[in-house]
């Protein structure tokens, strides 16, 4: 049974989703703001965070600034306002996917189901995948630059998986949100550049100029390992 925490300022709300995710067959815990749901993720480990943007004190954003300093785990931000840079913003600061309010539950199920499918340990992908000092370590979705760790989300992991797998070689966009993110794109959809660029900053945080993201106008990215 996966562990979920849902996090918001409405107690009605998070009461009637917590009713209604518990009959979908998850453990559902609740946060009424930000210093709760950051305490709560240390003492709980939960599989996924259902987090608002809006609450007083600390909101959405800054709740994810901080969680994505020590933790990986998948964020589903959920907004109410329908601004695309607000959007933009929570998936640049690390969440993993969003929902705007108001929206149906199940729709809301169906996120979190495709959100945990593609981050949980997958069996038959185990291997251990190695480009020059960069090591891949499926099972546990972690990424090593020698022996340095790479803070990393589940989409951004998946992103340069498929990259590693693929490298030097142009991956399509399309290709990289099936593989992610588990769905199509959709038009003016721009999740995959906002994932890609966190990612580079990270790689190049890291690796420097020895491992670059290429951009490929109207084709997609390409990983380049660089001699050292």
């Amino acid at each position: 049974m996966h562990t979920l925490l849902l996090v918001d300022d409405d107690t009605s709300l998070l009461h009637m989703l917590q009713a209604f995710l518990t009959q979908e067959g998850f453990r559902v815990l609740i946060a009424t703001n930000g210093t709760e749901a950051l305490s709560m993720v240390v003492e709980f480990e939960p599989a996924l965070l259902v987090l608002d943007y809006m609450m007083p004190g600390l909101n959405g954003i800054e709740v994810l600034t901080l969680l994505r300093q020590n933790h990986a785990v998948p964020v589903l931000m959920l907004t109410a306002r329908h601004d695309d840079a607000d959007r933009i913003k929570g998936l640049d600061m690390g969440a993993d996917d969003y929902l705007a309010k108001p929206f149906n539950a199940r729709e809301l199920v169906a996120r979190i189901r495709a959100i945990l499918r593609r981050t949980e340990t997958r069996q038959a992908l185990t291997q251990h995948l190695s480009l020059g000092r960069l090591q891949l370590f499926a099972e546990q979705t972690t990424a090593y630059w020698q022996s340095t760790p790479l803070v990393l989300t589940h989409t951004e992991y998946r992103l340069l998986e498929i990259l590693v797998r693929q490298v030097g070689y142009v991956v399509s966009k399309d290709e990289m949100a099936l593989y992610a993110l588990k769905r199509s794109l959709t038009i003016f959809d721009r999740s995959i550049d906002v994932h890609i660029g966190r990612l580079r900053t990270k790689l190049d945080d890291i690796a420097g100029d020895r491992l670059s993201i290429r951009t490929v106008r109207a084709q997609g990215y390409q990983l380049l390992l660089l001699p050292t």
